[in-house]
């Protein structure tokens, strides 16, 4: 676990050289340290040097681009990613969300608003983190169990279904608030920690993903519901799945009644 002073290591992976020096220069000003990757290569062979806290990474990157590199990270690595998206690229910008990336960021941008996603991101890992450390009993809904201490899904038929971080994020606040109505704007602050901005459909990408996951039918969903004009709500009960302790090899076998 980092300590109070521990200094962030940020990546910026990005083929314009001139945005990787404005953007290392900026954020090491702000705090924080920084080691930067014009292309896939020079990234992957960082990463296996420099332990980072967070990824900047532009999705048009030469070769293999960010949507290829963030698959190869996630097989290996939970570290925070922020896409940069060209301005109207919305098909990228969803991709990105549905692979479970954990914010977005479109060019042109201003530094100090990546500068206050960076911030934000790291308090919502660290924080999602430390409250989770205690919070490990087992949720069960609808045949299926959230298994909190191996944080991933199990299905009815026993199959391990895997989260991205926003997604155990998302299914653990429904869990949390069951046959409760959660607006957008709810569901976005508690799992990327801002508001919703016009037109911003992050969370209804991030929903229709868990749908998935959870084999909830798209257009009539059992588990996850659309309330038109409110938001979404988790329309089935939660209980905790309590282990029962084993008995001692010598302990007394009581008969039935």
């Amino acid at each position: 676990m980092r300590t109070k002073n521990t200094i962030h290591t940020i990546c910026i992976v990005d083929d314009d050289e001139e945005i990787r020096s404005l953007l290392s220069d900026y954020l090491r000003r702000n705090g924080f340290s920084t080691c930067t990757a014009g292309n896939a290569a020079e990234f992957l062979e960082i990463q296996r040097r420099v332990p980072c806290s967070l990824i900047v990474m532009d999705i048009m990157l030469p070769g293999m681009n960010g949507l290829e590199l963030f698959r190869t990270l996630r097989a290996e690595s939970t570290v925070p990613v922020i896409f940069l998206t060209a301005l109207g690229d919305i098909t990228d910008r969803i991709v990105g969300l549905e692979l479970g990336a954990d914010d977005y960021l479109s060019k042109p941008f201003e530094p100090r608003e990546l500068l206050a996603r960076i911030r934000t991101v790291l308090r919502r890992t660290e924080g999602s983190a430390r409250r989770d450390q205690p919070e490990t009993t087992p949720l069960q809904f609808a045949g299926w169990l959230l298994d909190r201490s191996a944080r991933h899904l199990v299905a009815p038929d026993g199959v391990v279904v895997s989260l991205s971080g926003t997604e155990y994020r998302l299914l653990e606040i429904f869990l949390q608030h069951p046959q409760r109505v959660l607006s957008r704007d709810e569901l976005l602050e508690r799992t990327q920690g801002r508001n919703a901005v016009p037109y911003d459909r992050s969370i209804d990408v991030q929903i229709s993903r868990l749908r998935t996951r959870l084999r909830d039918n798209g257009r009539e969903p059992q588990l996850i519901k659309t309330v038109r004009g409110d938001g979404y709500v988790l329309a089935t009960d939660v209980r905790p799945q309590f282990v029962r302790p084993a008995l001692p090899v010598d302990a007394p076998i009581m008969p039935g009644k």
